[in-house]
């Protein structure tokens, strides 16, 4: 994993500074000499927001603050600003950084760091040049009255948490199979603090999990049934939260093979298991006082010679019974077993996090997560860490109609809706195997990238570990 470290410092001791301010007024407090000061104010009348300033012994990097109209939207145009900055910073050779609140816009500084962090954020395991193109920065300094220790720190735990789950969206299959993912989590678990158990196919056999087994059919590798739980004493909940994350390792579609071009980036199929380890990471990290679990099936889609072909049935853990006409539609497959596992926990609320389907992606683009569900307040805050991360969700209608458009001739249920409302049928599948106050966030628009995207960077993006670790957070207060 690329890392950077964020850290709280209480005197100014670098050449190389960002400084945050509100305006004019506050010029005057960063250090210039007359002629930088001249320069600083001529490009502010040229409205400009971020302004370098070369001091020849180091750089002085100046960052106005910009008011939108709502403060979500303020936060994540820092977050914008901070990773701007980030071409100059890295193109100079600078390994430290030093950023100072003098506007005291506590917020608005740890989100300025936060997007010049998760900007920084680098891919090159498999470059045979990787050593030259790391990125020189790895070290930023927060100089602030207002913002506490535990604050950057925290920071900084979510930022670790992104990079893990970026980590495991880009790493190919040659790595990356069902088995490895769970000696991953593993991994993460055992630095963060907590229990990671991964069932294997003999455990997932006699759970009866038939929609993981049916998907896994195809596949020479056995699939594997993740559980993370953070349960720490004195924890402000008496039942647990539940997240649930699709883990499809690589996605060829199965016998419904995807076209080439579909297909290549199909490792990214995993992002919502790789979302919920993440979260379980920082949340354990950070040592929120909130029982959480997280649950992932995980396998590859295949279409060797005894895969499941459409027109099969198949039953899930539940004894409910799917007639499989498109193998391509298989997330839905394994979650429902996920769901129906996490049952036996009697949750408060569930979140289930796929890149399940294209129409969510179609509908939205990278600009939002498509989110159905039968929570009440819960979906509310969760909408609210959604804006406070500006991971927005955008609820889609789940209405009772849309089951019509699952009925079987010969099942209980088919797996496919046909080609209209593609992100609520498939919602509606689930909600079959939920008993709890459920929500559904489909990530398949933002969950990966084909082009850089400011602080997310390209390919792998950690959608919903932010969101998440936030909505826990929220609770931990309460």
């Amino acid at each position: 994993m690329s890392t950077i470290q964020i850290k709280k410092i209480n005197k100014a001791n670098l050449n190389n500074r960002i400084v945050i301010v509100s305006g004019d007024k506050d010029i005057a407090a960063i250090g210039l000499s007359k002629e930088q000061s001249a320069f600083v104010k001529n490009q502010i009348k040229l409205e400009k927001k971020s302004i370098t300033v070369n001091t020849y012994d180091g750089f002085i990097f100046i960052y106005i603050i910009e008011n939108k109209k709502t403060h979500f939207l303020t936060l994540e145009q820092c977050r914008l600003a901070g990773n701007g900055f980030l071409g100059a910073i890295n193109s100079q050779k600078i390994t430290k950084i030093q950023v100072e609140d003098i506007s005291r816009k506590n917020l608005e500084t740890l989100a300025f760091v936060e997007g010049l962090a998760l900007g920084n954020y680098q891919f090159i395991k498999y470059r045979a040049s990787a050593k030259n193109e790391t990125n020189s920065l790895n070290t930023i300094e927060v100089l602030s009255e207002g913002i506490s220790k535990s604050e950057i720190e925290l920071l900084g735990i979510q930022v670790d948490a992104v990079y893990l789950s970026r980590d495991l969206v880009n790493e190919p299959l040659s790595f990356l199979t069902a088995a490895q993912l769970g000696k991953e989590v593993q991994k993460m678990g055992k630095e963060a603090g907590f229990k990671v158990d991964v069932f294997n196919k003999a455990k997932i056999e006699s759970l009866k999990m038939g929609g993981l087994l049916a998907v896994n059919k195809g596949s020479i590798d056995p699939p594997v049934f993740i559980t993370m739980e953070h349960k720490p004493k004195g924890a402000v909940n008496k039942k647990p939260y539940i997240f649930v994350g699709k883990g499809v390792v690589y996605d060829t579609g199965g016998l419904s093979l995807k076209p080439t071009e579909g297909m290549a980036t199909m490792k990214c199929d995993m992002g919502g298991a790789g979302a919920v380890a993440g979260a379980l990471y920082a949340i354990a990290k950070a040592n929120l006082p909130v029982w959480v679990i997280g649950l992932a099936p995980v396998t590859d889609n295949r279409p060797d010679g005894n895969a499941v072909v459409p027109g099969d049935v198949i039953t899930i853990s539940d004894g409910t019974t799917v007639e499989v006409l498109n193998t391509d539609a298989e997330g839905r497959l394994i979650l429902s077993d996920a769901l129906v596992y996490a049952q036996k926990y009697d949750p408060l609320f569930v979140v289930d996090l796929a890149t399940l389907t294209g129409a969510a992606a179609r509908a939205i683009g990278r600009y939002g997560i498509v989110a159905l569900g039968t929570a009440t307040d819960d979906f509310d805050k969760l909408k609210a860490s959604g804006n406070q991360v500006h991971e927005r969700l955008v609820e889609f209608p789940l209405w009772d109609d849309y089951s019509e458009l699952l009925k079987s001739d010969i099942a209980d249920i088919k797996n496919i809706g046909g080609i209209t409302a593609g992100a609520t049928t498939a919602a509606k599948f689930l909600e079959r195997f939920t008993t709890y106050p459920w929500v559904h966030l489909d990530i398949a628009g933002p969950a990966f990238l084909d082009a850089p995207d400011a602080y997310r960077g390209k390919g792998g993006t950690g959608s919903g570990v932010r969101l998440l670790f936030d909505f826990i957070r929220t609770k931990a207060e309460v």
